[in-house]
């Protein structure tokens, strides 16, 4: 079996949206888009990425209002980037030691590519065969009236 690359895998979409876009309509652009992320920008230079996950956690939950708070006031600033050709190994190795779900993924000239996540790898079929134990299964669906109430 040839090797599974970042390429393989990423997310070709990217939408960019400037800074000053409230959250509110940079999460109706991910429910439209179907997506988990957007890159953001200030003029013509990208400035960061914020993700639904982000929303939640670094506005809805500290009480900002999503109507009035920006993706410029919770951007990650911090952007990590892996090369297209690189293995998925590899980006999933980044990922867990930067502790970060998601990576930009830039073609040969450093020009943005597309976006990888842990989502991505997870629900590919050559990645869930290469993940699965052949030990049996480990997880199984159960209603929940049979599972038992931790108090």
């Amino acid at each position: 079996m040839a090797r599974l690359t970042v390429a393989d895998l990423m997310t070709r979409e990217v939408v960019y949206l400037p800074a000053e876009t409230t959250l509110d309509e940079a999460a109706q652009a991910m429910r439209d888009g179907r997506i988990g992320d957007v890159l953001v920008t200030r003029g013509p230079t990208l400035s960061g990425l914020v993700t639904d996950r982000d929303i939640v956690i670094r506005a809805i939950a500290e009480g900002r209002s999503p109507k009035d708070a920006t993706l410029g006031d919770i951007e990650s600033r911090e952007l990590l980037m892996i090369e297209e050709l690189a293995g998925v190994a590899e980006a999933l190795q980044v990922m867990h030691d930067r502790n970060v779900r998601r990576l930009l993924v830039c073609d040969a000239d450093r020009h943005i590519a597309g976006i990888i996540s842990l989502s991505d790898v997870a629900m590919h079929p050559r990645t869930s065969a290469l993940l699965a134990d052949d030990s049996g299964p480990t997880a199984m669906a159960v209603p929940a009236a049979r599972v038992a109430d931790p108090a």
